[in-house]
């Protein structure tokens, strides 16, 4: 993990080559954050951009588009001069996995570009594009020698989805590693670039309050949510083929899950923190194909109102199936095989179409002995949570019992709050740019390694098996709008717990 914009270390020469550049994910949160980091001065001196497209675009109408969609995306008040030194150094480059020749012909026009941009041979490849493409692209890069090392570096940036369930992980990891070793694969997993989750690692290790209570002995319970006002939009084709669990679950929700439980890593490196993360993702215990359905909850949204805004029924949408059992909403009830968390269960939820925006992680603590308190006015204490959140406000916030003001024992619950608006003056960002910086420096620490994304797939498989099998069995509904199905609440009620009320 990077120390920010405050380290001021500039990365290597190097050229950065998008593929998909003419996508959204390119225009809405790739060049915003490059633009911050020029902003920020924390890009080589020697650097270029390559745009590349299936079809050919001149390198006007390029640089046009990606200023328009700078512009319109940008987290700060844009800096024309910067914009322009920004995209000064972009070059499109037309290449299509269909036409091997374009690849060749790519591999020479970078080699002129980067001798006139002096960046000396390093690459940065960037795989904005549909999953299915990130094989054809790197095979692609591979028989043309474009990620060999030879004295430069070479670097190949996937974003997710890293799989569609357990064999495809397999798969794209084995073959991926036939072109590249492991340290060249950037897994990329934009939650991981914003400061609260960053921040997870510190405020447990580096805080002598925190850690001698962060094992079974003093919590009860975790939970972890991550909430969607949004419905599926115009995404019906590729939401269909995967819904919540895929889409969230493996990748977004188990790193926040492995941040919060993993033990202390021997020292602060890459490889020690993704071993760490690694092997408390492999200690989820795998349920049987009944503890599974009886661990989780899935369910899909109807008609609703969000705001003032009406919301259709899921299967209403474009390129749905008009009978689908795809979840728009999952929650999982998890448990930790090892010493630290036995017996401690971990809750996940997400959804779309929910009554709120929000991601947290609420770590709630064991009730304190009420023994002292029997022969006061005192009938109840409130519950000690922390609560870890990211959207829509970054901060921390600890739930805890006081008196209240007065001549007799009267104890009420308080908050102590902490925000990161508060305390520090951070520019608005995308959460790509400490990532985009880490890849070019070279610190993989906040990139997954192929032995978490397995692992991670390893867990949530048998839900994956187990739902397919139930078909239409099962499957909820809720109102858009709602905190979901109401039988997610049962899924802690019957353990006597409850989950965090959001809306």
């Amino acid at each position: 993990m990077s120390e920010g914009p405050s380290k001021q270390k500039k990365p290597d020469p190097c050229s950065f080559v998008i593929f998909g550049a003419t996508g959204d994910l390119t225009h809405r949160l790739v060049i915003p954050a490059l633009y911050n980091l020029a902003a920020s001065n924390l890009l080589p001196d020697n650097f270029c951009v390559a745009a590349v497209a299936r079809k050919g675009v001149s390198g006007a109408d390029m640089r046009n588009s990606l200023m328009d969609g700078l512009r319109k995306f940008a987290t700060r008040p844009v800096d024309e001069e910067v914009a322009m030194r920004l995209l000064a150094c972009v070059t499109a480059i037309e290449a299509d996995v269909k036409d091997p020749a374009s690849f060749d012909a790519m591999r020479d026009q970078l080699d002129k570009v980067e001798d006139i941009r002096g960046t000396r041979g390093n690459r940065l490849f960037y795989l904005a594009t549909p999953p299915n493409a990130f094989l054809p692209i790197a095979r692609e890069l591979g028989r043309t020698g474009m990620l060999r090392e030879n004295g430069t570096w070479r670097r190949l940036v996937v974003e997710k989805p890293f799989g569609t369930d357990l064999a495809s992980a397999r798969t794209l990891n084995a073959e991926l590693l036939k072109l590249v070793t492991e340290h060249q694969i950037y897994r990329i997993d934009h939650y991981l670039g914003k400061e609260t989750v960053q921040n997870i690692l510190v405020l447990r290790f580096a805080n002598g309050m925190f850690e001698p209570i962060w094992n079974r002995n003093h919590i009860d319970h975790v939970q972890i949510t991550v909430d969607e006002k949004l419905g599926v939009g115009h995404r019906g084709s590729f939401y269909d083929s995967t819904g919540a669990l895929r889409d969230m679950v493996p990748n977004h929700l188990f790193q926040l899950l492995s941040l919060v439980a993993m033990e202390p890593p021997v020292k602060f490196d890459a490889h020690s923190v993704r071993s760490a993360k690694g092997e408390v993702l492999s200690a989820i215990q795998t349920p049987t194909e009944a503890e599974a359905l009886q661990n989780s909850v899935r369910g899909q949204y109807v008609a609703g109102r969000i705001g003032d805004a009406d919301i259709g029924d899921y299967r209403a949408i474009a390129e749905v199936q008009p009978n689908s059992t795809t979840e728009t909403y999952a929650a999982l009830k998890l448990t930790i095989d090892n010493w630290r968390w036995a017996g401690v269960p971990f809750y996940l939820r997400t959804g779309k179409a929910l009554c709120t925006k929000r991601t947290e992680i609420a770590i709630k603590f064991k009730q304190a002995p009420f023994a002292m308190f029997r022969d006061t006015q005192v009938d109840r204490l409130s519950q000690n949570f922390m609560i870890i959140s990211t959207e829509p406000t970054e901060g921390i916030e600890l739930q805890f019992n006081t008196k209240v003001p007065g001549p007799t024992i009267n104890i009420d619950g308080v908050e102590m709050k902490f925000r990161y608006k508060d305390y520090f003056k951070a520019e608005p960002s995308t959460g790509y740019e400490t990532l985009i910086y880490d890849c070019m420096i070279g610190d993989n620490i906040l990139f997954q390694r192929a032995d978490s994304v397995e692992a991670g797939w390893q867990a949530v498989q048998p839900f994956i098996d187990a739902w397919k099998k139930a078909g239409a069995a099962g499957l909820e509904t809720y109102k858009a709008g709602t905190e979901g199905p109401a039988r997610a609440d049962e899924l802690l009620a019957r353990d006597g717990r409850s989950w965090r009320k959001l809306g």
